[in-house]
Order: structure tokens, then C-alpha cells, then sequence
């Protein structure tokens, strides 16, 4: 397994084949990434206050002042409470007008100009709402009205859809290491298409909620096996393309790098040749020579779980800051992601705007992942996103359009980091349980999504608490990043044995001493500057 990269070298990186198989892949891609984004709409929460039934015949002025005044931040009516509706009902058929100073914001009229309103008792909305639809029609939290005393449904509908891409990822990578990845994509799709159209006929938040939860285990789980689908199928800059930009079915191949895994090396050779015939270049006679060597790494993989990820001490460094680094991103990502109600503007604006700087930042994810390292591009853009999210809190009130530009900016970041780490932890695992390690970073990244939504509900204790503890979780990460084994332009491991240690921390260029076998002769003199100065930082 040690040259499998270069034992499928006849295919080239960017034929007939890598074409076929990169645009059914992406295509495939494309129901897993608006569906997780539809839940920032699906949950979106419109402006809303107390439903004032006609029958209570109120006159226009205690219409007007039925509904309390509250400061948060500027004046607007309460949402979740109105004066006490029999009372109300009683002082509009005596005749009696309240003050409406406050409410049309001129001063006081006396005592004489009607009934102080603070003096009024209230009550919950035992009515219900009305919402406003100047941006939504309907929403989930609409539908079954997930407000006030209900609100706890709305943030906890958004964590049941994150636990159940989490638990998909948890069965999916192990099953897909074990018994392929075609037959779990196929099964993920299935999943998330069925149910996605089950939520429509729901009728009640409970059914609902476990729809949902269906359907974000289809999701995560189909994107996760694409991703290493394609990183496996895929070589060179086609594979390097594949991961910066992915982030029909029965034509999709199988992994042929996960079926000599397996020692199927017959399927596997039977796959390449077909490939070869659609580049239109000659196979050579016998691709795989080590055979013995294979089958024994094959039966050595049966018993690889997720378990293994912490056993042996090589493995189990790399992907405790693997997690981390999935955790905290994902943390961040969908913190700006859902948190677009804080921000000045159309929302549907807001939306596009932060959906379309995911170009940008793919194609300078690409961009880096071909010239640059690993690392440094990681953390480059991580400090790039840290910035600007400590930035926010100097502009969010005194300077809407900046603060959007700051978190336009903070999202660019984030997402250049997001998809140098796929690549990144792709080309740290082993092919033996690379489904296993991806699926289980995906488990922390939902880990991170589910509790980004109770992250935000901080800012009642300090208006940007939550800017600071996303900010700061990414120079945590930046810091962890220097730990981890360069793989830029480095083979994929195909075994646990293969995977590089962690690193000590050394800045990029440590001197270091030469040593006498160093310098033997000149030629092998000229390879002293890697060894003082670590040029793949």
C-alpha cells in the first residue's frame, strides 16, 4: 500500500475519468449543503407580539396601547406579554383612554389626558401571536409557535438536528471503512431525501423535531463519505481541487485505494482499467505486485474501530487536536452563520452575502492548498477570522456596515481555515480508518454546531461574551496547529504505521546545530537547510 499513488501514476491527475467522477461528486454535494443552510431560515424567529382577538371590540386607542413598551436596546413593544385583556376590555367600554404619551413619544398630558399605562396589570399571551411577515411567510417557529416560554424548543430543534448529523457520523464512518463507501452514500441520500420531504407533513413539534433528526444524520453523513470518496478516487491537484471545492448515482465508483485497503485487488484493478480505457491511456499488465503484503493489511484493518483512534500513541495525539480544531470552526462557522438576526439589514441580503463570499474564500482555500503548507495557510486564515470577530465588538452598534463587512470577513477566514482542515485531515489519516477519523471529527464539528446556538444566548451576561470566546477558541486552534505533521505534497498514509508523529514545538526556522554524519559530502550538505530551517512550516 506503500505505492499505491504510484502504482495508479498511468491515470494522470485530470482525465476523462477524473472529470466524469469530480462533477458527479460535487453534483451530489450540492442537497447536503443548502439543506444544513436551510435551517437558518427554517428556525428563523420574525418580530411578533401578542394576538389581540377582534371580539374584544377595543377601541382604537387601547388597541394601540394593549401591547407594553420595552427598552432593549432601543424602544419596541413586549413580545411575550400584554396588559391584562379583561381590564383593558372594561376601560375602553367606560370610555376611558390610556396615556398614549410614550407610545407616539411625546411628553405626558396629566393626569387628565388618560390612564397611566405602567400602572396596568399584565398577563402572558394566552391568544397566541402574530407575526410579522415582512420577511417570512412561515417558519417552523411560526408554525408551532416557538416563542417566548417556547423558545427553549427553537434552540433545542437546532441541537436535535446537529446530534443527529452527529450520530450518523459516529455509525457511518465506521460501517464505511468497513463495508465501503458507495453503499453508505447511497443510504445517506436515501435518508435525507425521504425524510427532508416527511418535515412538510408534520404535524406537531415532537413530529417534527424527530424528522429532523433523521435528517441531519443524512446530511453530515452523505458530505463526510463524498468527501473521502472523492479524496480517494481523486489524485494530485484533481484531488486537491476536489477537497478545496466539494465542501445519476450508480455511476459514482467505489474507492479503489479503499478496496486494496481491503485486498479486493481484483475489483480494484478491474476499476482503474475501466478508467484508463476512459483517459484513453494503456494500463500497465499488473498494477498491484504486493499482493501478500495487502491481504495482510486487510485482515490487520477488520479489526480497526473507533476505538483505535485513541490506542495507539501516534494516532491518538493527532486526533485529539483534530478534534479540537473541528470543534472550535464549527463553533465559529455556525455562530455567524446563525446569528444573522444581530446584524443590520435585510436578512435575505445578509444571507446571500454571506453564502457568496464562500467563492471567494474556496477558491483562496484551492489557492493555498497548491502553493502553501498546510499549517500556514491553517492558521494564516484562522488568525485572519480571530481578528475580525474581536473586531465586531468595537462596531457593532455605531457602525452597521462595518460590522457586516467584520463578519463577512471573520466568515472568509473561517471557511479558507474549514477547508484547509478537511484537506488537512484527510491527508493525516490512514486509509485503513479514514472514513472513521473523518466521521469522528465531524461528530465534534456538530458538537461545536449544536451548542453554538446556546453560545449566543451569552450575551445576556455581556452584549459580546459570545465574539470573544468564538475569537479566542481560534487562537487556541492557531496555537494547537504548530503541533501537528506537515503533509503538504507527502503521500497519503495507507496504514496507522505510515501516519506521521507529533510534533515538539519549534518555530519554523529552529537553528540546529549540524552534525559531523551531516556533512560527509558535499551532497549531502545540501540538504543542512531543511534541517536548521523547517521549510515546510
Amino acid at each position: 500500500m506503500q505505492d499505491y499513488e504510484a502504482s495508479i501514476s498511468f491515470l494522470g491527475t485530470w482525465g476523462r475519468f477524473q472529470m466524469k467522477v469530480f462533477f458527479l461528486l460535487c453534483v451530489t454535494c450540492l442537497p447536503a449543503g443548502y439543506n444544513i443552510l436551510s435551517v437558518i431560515f427554517l428556525l428563523a424567529t420574525p418580530p411578533h407580539q401578542c394576538y389581540i382577538p377582534a371580539h374584544r371590540n377595543l377601541s382604537q386607542d387601547w388597541m394601540q396601547a394593549s401591547i407594553p413598551l420595552q427598552v432593549a436596546g432601543q424602544l419596541e413593544r413586549s413580545s411575550c406579554s400584554r396588559y391584562e385583556l379583561d381590564l383593558v376590555q372594561n376601560l375602553s367600554e367606560l370610555g376611558i383612554r390610556p396615556n398614549l404619551g410614550q407610545i407616539y413619544n411625546y411628553s405626558a398630558l396629566g393626569a387628565s389626558a388618560g390612564v397611566m399605562l405602567s400602572s396596568l396589570k399584565q398577563e402572558e399571551c394566552k391568544d397566541g401571536w402574530i407575526y410579522s411577515t415582512e420577511h417570512y411567510e412561515s417558519t417552523v417557529v411560526t408554525e408551532f409557535n416557538l416563542v417566548c416560554g417556547n423558545r427553549w424548543k427553537q434552540l433545542l430543534t437546532s441541537l436535535i438536528y446537529f446530534l443527529g448529523g452527529l450520530c450518523g457520523c459516529f455509525l457511518s464512518g465506521q460501517l464505511s471503512d468497513r463495508f465501503g463507501r458507495k453503499p453508505v452514500l447511497f443510504g445517506a441520500i436515501a435518508t435525507l431525501s425521504i425524510f427532508s420531504l416527511a418535515l412538510k407533513f408534520a404535524q406537531s413539534w415532537a413530529v417534527f423535531a424527530v424528522l429532523f433528526f433523521m435528517v441531519g444524520m443524512g446530511q453530515l453523513t452523505s458530505y463526510i463519505v463524498l468527501f473521502v470518496l472523492g479524496s480517494e478516487i481523486l489524485a494530485g491537484s484533481s484531488r486537491v481541487l476536489y477537497a478545496s471545492m466539494c465542501l445519476p448515482f450508480m455511476l459514482i465508483p467505489e474507492s479503489p485505494r479503499w478496496l486494496v485497503s481491503k485486498g479486493r485487488l481484483q475489483e480494484a484493478e478491474r476499476l482503474l482499467r475501466s478508467a484508463a480505457l476512459e483517459n484513453g491511456v494503456e494500463a500497465p499488465p499488473v498494477i498491484f505486485l504486493s499482493a501478500n503484503v495487502q491481504q495482510s493489511d486487510s485482515k490487520k484493518a477488520e479489526t480497526l474501530n473507533f476505538l483505535d483512534l485513541l490506542k495507539a500513541k501516534s494516532i491518538r495525539s493527532v486526533t485529539l487536536i483534530l478534534w479540537f480544531l473541528w470543534l472550535s470552526t464549527h463553533v465559529t462557522y455556525s455562530g455567524l452563520s446563525f446569528n444573522m438576526s444581530t446584524l443590520y439589514g435585510n436578512p435575505f441580503l445578509n444571507y446571500f452575502l454571506l453564502s457568496a463570499v464562500e467563492l471567494p474564500a474556496y477558491t483562496v482555500s484551492w489557492l493555498s492548498a497548491c502553493r502553501l503548507s498546510r499549517r500556514l495557510s491553517f492558521i494564516s486564515f484562522s488568525l485572519l477570522g480571530a481578528l475580525a470577530l474581536f473586531l465586531i465588538q468595537v462596531t457593532l452598534h455605531s457602525h452597521p456596515a462595518l460590522t457586516l463587512f467584520l463578519v463577512l470577513l471573520g466568515k472568509f477566514g473561517v471557511l479558507v481555515g474549514t477547508g484547509i482542515l478537511y484537506m488537512f485531515t484527510g491527508e493525516l489519516s490512514p486509509t485503513v480508518i479514514r472514513n472513521t477519523v473523518m466521521s469522528s471529527c465531524a461528530m465534534l464539528s456538530r458538537v461545536g454546531s449544536s451548542i453554538s446556538p446556546y453560545l449566543l444566548q451569552l450575551a445576556v451576561f455581556y452584549e459580546f461574551l459570545p465574539w470573544m470566546l468564538v475569537g479566542s477558541l481560534s487562537l487556541v486552534s492557531v496555537v494547537l496547529c504548530f503541533f501537528l505533521p506537515e503533509t503538504f505534497r507527502e503521500p497519503l498514509p495507507d496504514t496507522i504505521d505510515q501516519m506521521q508523529a507529533i510534533q515538539r514545538f519549534r518555530w519554523p526556522c529552529a537553528f540546529k546545530p549540524p552534525q559531523k554524519d551531516d556533512m560527509k559530502s558535499a551532497k549531502d550538505q545540501t540538504s543542512l537547510p531543511e534541517i536548521i530551517c523547517s521549510t515546510r512550516f
